[in-house]
């Protein structure tokens, strides 16, 4: 059954309330049914052995929810755990299900804690994963017991591990990654990218530039409109491209020489130059200084 949204109380109420209409299987029952899904493949008897259990993958799922994470996707992994187990089940074990199924329950839901803790691997070895899912349970047994919670080499030694290893988790569980895109507050209005400085322009000095390229644009244009049509090419070719062309191309272009080539584009810059001042005045002073550099 499909479950969504089950942070809302309202909607897990209602989920638990539509599992619950699924009786739960005698022996006799699940035994017959189970039979029927593997000799047979019978697809219904594996749909009954599913929802009769939906019940406990809930109560197993609650028992990770001090992680932080969306309950509705504990349940659905535990869930998907618990169809793995009906395909894997032999009845001939003579077990209940759910006492084979539990381990599939939590394997795919400590799976989906462990892949959405960190961005960096995480319980990749065995001794990693029982102290990632034991330590804090550890400390609170030991703060039951009249303190010690933060003795290291206490849960170390409870725990078979080294103290190194106690330490590195206990970091690793103190330090998890925040998504930037998590909301800020009850109304989810904001978020944390938010909070971080930008490496840019500000917003008045981006629009400030934005508007001066426009107007830089627009006089260069109307300078370059002032220019004949080969004093235009040449300044096109030297000055606007981003491979210009040389001296040499450019006389071979026009069929004169590289000398004759340079003095025409210092007259083209020369006239472009005077073009953007009468436009423009002072206010382009790089682009009136760039204008005067040599080839």
């Amino acid at each position: 059954m499909p479950l969504r949204d089950t942070d809302n109380s309202a909607t897990l109420d209602r989920y638990l309330s539509e599992i619950g209409r699924y009786p739960l299987l005698s022996v006799a029952e699940e035994q017959a049914l189970a039979l029927r899904h593997r000799d047979l493949n019978d697809l219904d008897a594996g749909h009954r052995l599913v929802t009769s259990n939906l019940r406990f993958v809930v109560k197993v799922a609650y028992e990770y929810r001090s992680y932080g994470l969306r309950m509705s996707d504990l349940i659905q992994e535990g869930n998907m755990g618990l169809m793995k187990a009906v395909q894997k089940f032999d009845p001939d074990k003579q077990i209940r299900l759910i006492s084979y199924a539990v381990w599939w329950i939590r394997a795919y839901i400590q799976n989906h804690i462990l892949k959405s803790w960190s961005l960096v691997k995480i319980g990749t070895t065995q001794a990693q994963r029982k102290l990632f899912f034991s330590l804090a349970r550890t400390r609170r047994e030991l703060e039951r017991l009249g303190g010690g919670a933060d003795d290291v080499g206490r849960i170390a030694r409870r725990l078979r591990v080294r103290e190194s290893e106690v330490m590195e988790m206990q970091q690793r569980l103190d330090g998890r990654d925040l998504s930037l895109d998590a909301p800020l507050g009850d109304d989810g209005s904001a978020s944390h990218v938010e909070l971080l400085p930008g490496s840019g322009p500000a917003p008045d000095d981006a629009l400030g530039a934005d508007r001066e390229q426009a107007m830089l644009q627009g006089h260069v244009g109307a300078a370059l409109r002032r220019l004949d049509a080969r004093e235009r090419f040449i300044i096109e070719q030297r000055l606007m491209t981003e491979q210009p062309m040389t001296l040499k191309e450019l006389g071979a272009h026009f069929g004169f020489s590289r000398e004759r080539a340079r003095q025409l584009e210092l007259r083209a810059r020369e006239k472009l130059r005077q073009g953007i001042s009468d436009a423009a005045g002072e206010m382009l002073p790089e682009l009136l200084a760039h204008v005067h550099e040599a080839a």
